[in-house]
């Protein structure tokens, strides 16, 4: 494991291979699992702010459960999640025509409608965030969904914290990046 300022990083997140290849997994974990994404607060509070500029990439089922439901829920742990479509698709998700899922946030951002991106826990994924007393345990989480996506990140030998690079300075900085970065190479 490597510290970097009061972040944890596990050695799975520097040595496990992982580029995501939306071809084979057509972004199946934007509708797998037991809960929508993990949303922090200021999320919340800014798609909140900027539902109308989302809605138009939404899907017409996404935007139903956003009139009914709202875009977010509390887990189990009473933590912030995205509601759900039918307890399945998140309800940011829109199909394209060939099936794969897309993010409506995403693309609003791409677009340039908002200048905030898509949840950091999908933006991080396969990285998940653990809250310690001392600060934040980055951990890679493994699932079988992504599995075309460990043998694309090994056959192009990119290690997990390489491939999220943006995500990871939109998270803790380019200095904390960059330390990250020496301290692997050390």
């Amino acid at each position: 494991m490597i510290l970097v300022d009061d972040v944890l990083v596990s050695d799975d997140v520097i040595e496990k291979a992982f580029v995501c290849d939306l071809n084979k997994c057509k972004g199946a974990c934007c509708e797998e699992g037991d809960y929508g994404a993990p949303l922090e607060a200021e999320e919340v509070d800014f798609y909140q702010n900027h539902l109308e500029q989302i809605k138009p990439y939404m899907s017409e089922a996404g935007l139903a459960v956003l009139e009914k439901d709202g875009f977010w829920e509390e887990d189990i742990d009473l933590e912030p999640v995205t509601t759900t479509v039918n307890g399945k698709d998140c309800v940011f998700v829109k199909r394209d025509e060939d099936g794969t899922l897309k993010c409506a946030i995403e693309h609003a951002y791409k677009d340039g409608a908002i200048a905030y991106n898509k949840p950091i826990s999908c933006h991080l994924y396969p990285i998940r965030i653990t809250k310690t007393k001392m600060g934040d345990a980055l951990n890679y989480h493994r699932w079988d969904i992504c599995s075309a996506a460990c043998t694309l990140g090994e056959s192009l030998q990119v290690p997990v914290y390489q491939f999220l690079k943006d995500p990871l300075i939109r998270k803790y900085g380019t200095e904390w990046y960059e330390a990250l970065d020496q301290g692997v190479r050390e």
